[in-house]
């Protein structure tokens, strides 16, 4: 009896010190996790730190060696030079219209369809579904051959309708939306119908007020990914009227009648076109991490 009760007392101790030992080891650790993210924030951003000084720098400075990366002398020569060549409030208003009409009508549509495969029981709602999945294992690229000949066949070519009806519902946001939708209870959704409500009332008053953070989330891809096509602007436009700001500032570059070599002025219209990305993340930040957070607990 004596020698047990000699030996209980001694787990406790020993638990108590790895206790004591495991924050220690995790504050020591906080300062090169710390350092290391640190050093991969400073990596990714470096590049766009550096065009967005230098869209302010001057001539010598951009071609200076060693490189310099604060300017010495602030200037809005490049955003004046640019200007002047390039008609840049056309082109920028056609990316705004095209990429808000894109993200407004990928924010009703897929909403739509991701309510009724999440809510709705009908027949082939898993087919249709099973679509939706292997429409996302398709390449992007793969379509660009196919949606050009539809366009021209509906004679779409340089024409807004053109540039936003291809993208106007994507497979990744109608997947989103399903998966978010799927966490609504369906009591709720019982009630509401029980209540006379129609089905329209319930997805619009009840429904979407639930899926803010879904739907800033599917906003803020869509708009980047609208807002920084290439490609398909590139296929769809001949005309340099509707020429988005990335078509535009590509075939101003390659124009040495315009450009003339200038860095500055390129680095001046890739920092207009990096602005508005930014602004709308900075204006939905708070939703879009409350939708990433929401979705990694799926």
């Amino acid at each position: 009896m004596s020698a047990t009760s000699s030996k209980a007392p001694v787990e406790p101790l020993k638990s108590r010190a790895r206790k004591s030992r495991a924050p220690k080891k995790r504050s020591a650790s906080r300062p090169v996790v710390h350092t290391l993210l640190s050093l991969g924030l400073l990596v990714m951003s470096a590049p766009f730190l550096w065009m967005g000084l230098s869209a302010f720098k001057t001539q010598s400075e951009l071609s200076a060696s060693p490189p310099v990366w604060i300017p010495t002398e602030w200037t809005l020569t490049n955003f004046r030079q640019l200007l002047d060549k390039l008609d840049l409030p056309l082109y920028f208003m056609n990316s705004v219209i095209v990429a808000v009409l894109v993200t407004v009508s990928n924010l009703v549509f897929c909403s739509m369809l991701g309510y009724a495969l999440a809510k709705l029981n009908f027949v082939g709602r898993n087919k249709i579904f099973g679509l939706v999945l292997g429409a996302l294992m398709v390449p992007g690229n793969l379509m660009l051959l196919p949606l050009f000949v539809l366009m021209s066949k509906l004679r779409l070519i340089d024409s807004y309708a053109g540039l936003v009806l291809p993208f106007a519902a994507g497979a990744f946001g109608v997947f989103l939306m399903r998966q978010f939708m799927q966490s609504i209870p369906d009591e709720l959704l019982e009630a509401a119908r029980m209540d006379g409500a129609s089905e329209w009332y319930i997805f619009w008053r009840i429904v979407m007020p639930l899926v803010k953070p879904a739907l800033a989330t599917l906003s803020i891809f869509t708009f980047l990914g609208s807002w920084n096509n290439f490609v398909w602007p590139l296929i769809a436009t001949n005309d340099p009227e509707k020429y988005t700001l990335p078509v535009a500032l590509a075939t101003f570059a390659t124009d040495p009648n315009k450009a003339g070599g200038s860095n500055g002025m390129l680095m001046a219209g890739a920092f207009l076109i990096v602005l508005p990305v930014l602004i709308v993340f900075i204006a939905l930040q708070r939703h879009f991490t409350q939708g990433i957070a929401t979705a990694g607990m799926k």
